[in-house]
């Protein structure tokens, strides 16, 4: 069995263990370690098998949260399936996590299940006021595999509802966040059912999330994902934001990519930085 996140390690002791040659990529990992270390004190390890974006990001925000964000406070957020199931014929195809071909009613149903799951343990998490406790709560959480795929395939859903809002946006003549004309633009996902034959379904089966696919999780959740990329260290984007022009009022969650592909989680901010 393998842990989801793993316990906390110091951030320079995993870095050493991780980059010990003398190669340029593991100098520039090396220093991207110690740039995050000025701010971070811990490293915990996410379980890479595809979903690690989704889990790096939710664990965050799950253990930091104090309230139920808004979008998840709406009265039709639990209608979410039913209401765009009702328009858009192609969401039968919507792959379920090990569970092919299932039919429309099943599908609106389970999806409502981890919509009302996520609702649930967000506002659970959220209300512990210790974070110790907190934290025990999230670690625990994401022990249970069942309800973790299950939180996943809520997220998946909510990116879906959140491209199928853009796109309609960009068609009727409103603004529409650049990240947006980006994803429509690739050959693979011009409007939002390849969006989900070609991309969504696949994601945690046979591949993970794309760069612009990160802008579509964060605009889903109304957050920041601040992100750390090593390989990147010394450039413009060794500290990539998504979105770029974030709300002001959005949360931050901070992530790790040595590559784009494998997200880890900093965690225990140094005293310095949080006055």
């Amino acid at each position: 069995y393998k842990l989801s996140v793993s316990p906390e390690m110091d951030i320079m002791e995993y870095c050493r263990k991780e980059w010990r040659g003398n190669t340029p990529a593991a100098k520039r990992m090396r220093k991207g370690y110690e740039a995050v270390a000025q701010k971070f004190a811990s490293i915990r390890r996410i379980r890479g098998d595809n979903y690690c974006a989704f889990r790096a990001t939710l664990f965050q925000a799950l253990s930091q949260a104090t309230q139920l964000p808004r979008w998840l406070q709406s009265e039709d957020f639990t209608m979410l399936p039913e209401n765009l199931l009702s328009k858009y014929d192609w969401i039968k195809q919507w792959q379920l996590r090990q569970k092919p071909g299932k039919r429309m009613g099943e599908i609106r149903d389970e999806i409502k299940e981890y919509l009302i799951l996520l609702r649930q343990k967000w506002k659970y998490i959220s209300e512990i006021k210790g974070s110790l406790e907190k934290q025990e709560a999230c670690d625990k959480l994401f022990k249970n595999e069942e309800e973790e795929y299950s939180l996943y395939e809520a997220l998946k859903f909510l990116m879906l509802n959140t491209a199928i809002e853009l796109y309609n946006a960009d068609k009727s003549g409103k603004r529409v966040p650049v990240f947006s004309w980006l994803l429509f633009a690739r050959d693979t996902s011009s409007n939002p059912c390849q969006l989900m034959h070609n991309h969504l379904n696949h994601i945690g089966h046979s591949g993970g999330l794309e760069q612009v696919e990160m802008f579509l999780l964060a605009y889903a959740l109304q957050y920041t994902i601040q992100v750390y990329r090593l390989y990147k260290y010394s450039t413009d984007e060794f500290i990539t934001l998504y979105p770029n022009d974030p709300e002001e009022d959005w949360p931050v969650v901070t992530l790790i990519t040595e590559d784009d592909r494998h997200y880890n989680i900093p965690v225990r901010m140094c005293q310095e930085t949080m006055l």
